[in-house]
């Protein structure tokens, strides 16, 4: 794990996350001449100022240090994604790095600069709520707070959660304690990524791996695979019969929750495995809970012949 010294502005190698180098770690939306690991190995300091993404790092150092803090985890430059081995291990490990951190915050650059308010009319429409890798990054942090584009302090998800749950869905009690996501349905957890985008169709499955507790390796260029691979995981793992409540949308469908959406609206789809396709499918499962009623699930396995359930 790679951490940026907040007084040098030096990138330190660590085997891992642990309590004797406490940091900050960083969340926000990707946007354009982001500084990138080659460009702080490459790049003189001077040079890498001039990039636009490089305020964002600067200033992340700068509450870290604020807090006390020597160390700053920024994904832009702290992984060196042409590295294939590196990039899988930080995707397995990332969900791990937001919840050890000390403080995360969260950047939003759309967010215009503003007093703070409870609630706040302008937060719903920020862009970093829409992104599949930030739902990891919302839940597993113990301390987070927002920030627009200037910076100014807009509170922590624990001041704002009923606002936070009501803009994401997420149940209130996955946002104010880590621990209560294990118990949580599967096919609710999956409802959270929903209405959530990717850049690459892999990463809406990868982006799911911690909300899950399963690692799996990235095969970019496998598309839809991914996402049937990470619900393979999740069985290995549980007999939560949650993970079957999807509904199939048909081409085009709005993704939306709806008490309408049924088979019938999907005849291209009518014969299909019992596996989702993508998170959108699960839109109608944020009420879901499993039927401890039905003693039906103790057991189940993958074949080559599809799935058995005793």
């Amino acid at each position: 794990m790679r951490l940026i010294n907040t007084t040098t502005f030096a990138l330190e190698e660590f085997l891992s996350a642990d309590d004797e180098h406490p940091y900050a770690i960083l969340s926000h939306t990707w946007d354009e001449d982001e500084v990138t690991f080659q460009d702080w190995e490459n790049l003189g300091p001077e040079v890498r100022r001039q990039k636009k993404g490089f305020a964002k790092i600067e200033q992340t150092c700068i509450i870290a240090k604020q807090r006390g803090l020597q160390y700053a985890w920024v994904d832009t430059c702290c992984i060196n994604k042409e590295s294939s081995a590196e990039l899988t291990e930080a995707i397995n490990s990332m969900f791990a790095w937001y919840q050890q951190a000390t403080f995360c915050l969260v950047y939003l650059s759309d967010l215009p600069a503003h007093e703070p308010s409870f609630p706040d009319p302008l937060l719903p429409a920020c862009r970093w709520w829409t992104r599949g890798w930030t739902l990891q990054e919302l839940i597993a942090p113990r301390n987070l707070n927002f920030y627009d584009c200037e910076w100014n302090d807009h509170g922590g998800k624990r001041m704002r959660s009923e606002e936070v749950s009501k803009i994401t869905g997420i149940d209130l009690a996955a946002l104010e304690n880590i621990n209560s996501l294990k118990s949580m349905p599967v096919g609710r957890k999956m409802s959270w990524a929903a209405l959530r985008q990717t850049t690459r169709e892999e990463d809406m499955a990868y982006c799911l791996l911690g909300i899950f507790d399963v690692n799996m390796s990235l095969i970019y260029g496998e598309r839809g695979k991914a996402f049937t691979r990470l619900q393979e995981e999740i069985l290995k793992k549980t007999n939560d019969m949650t993970l079957f409540a999807w509904t199939c949308q048909k081409q085009g469908q709005q993704s939306k929750p709806s008490s309408t959406l049924t088979p019938k609206g999907c005849k291209s789809q009518m014969y299909r495995g019992i596996l989702a396709r993508s998170p959108v499918e699960f839109v109608n499962c944020r009420e879901v809970m499993p039927d401890h009623a039905l003693q039906l699930n103790k057991e189940s396995a993958l074949t080559n012949s599809g799935l058995r359930i005793k």
